[in-house]
């Protein structure tokens, strides 16, 4: 694993879904993608099958879920497609139909 790394301002700095998922997602749902539980729950990635929809995971980046902030809006639409193509090929989990982010681009909100 690299040094710590503090993107400036609202946007994430990271590229690559396994920087991003290292840097932004691991804190919670740990490295290995098997979730934790303690003063919160995080579910697991590892072997989920609520991953194997990309569009429902576009919706929980981009909107939250419960204690998840959204933060899919800070990101662009390629780290959004390479951290959700990571989590989907890593873990257990091997869904190989990708997202690209031109759909990522489409279904971001805000955009008409």
């Amino acid at each position: 694993m690299s040094a710590p790394f503090l993107s400036p301002g609202w946007r994430f700095e990271e590229r690559g879904g396994a920087a991003l998922y290292a840097h932004i997602c691991a804190a919670c749902h740990q490295a290995d993608g098997k979730g934790a539980a303690g003063a919160a729950s995080y579910p697991a990635l590892a072997e989920n099958k609520n991953v194997a929809s990309a569009e429902y995971m576009e919706s929980v980046l981009f909107y939250g879920l419960r204690g998840m902030p959204p933060v899919g809006r800070m990101m662009s639409d390629e780290q959004v497609a390479d951290v959700i193509n990571f989590v989907r090929t890593h873990f257990g989990n091997a869904y190989a139909d990708a997202i690209s982010a031109e759909s990522v681009k489409a279904a971001r909100p805000g955009r008409d």
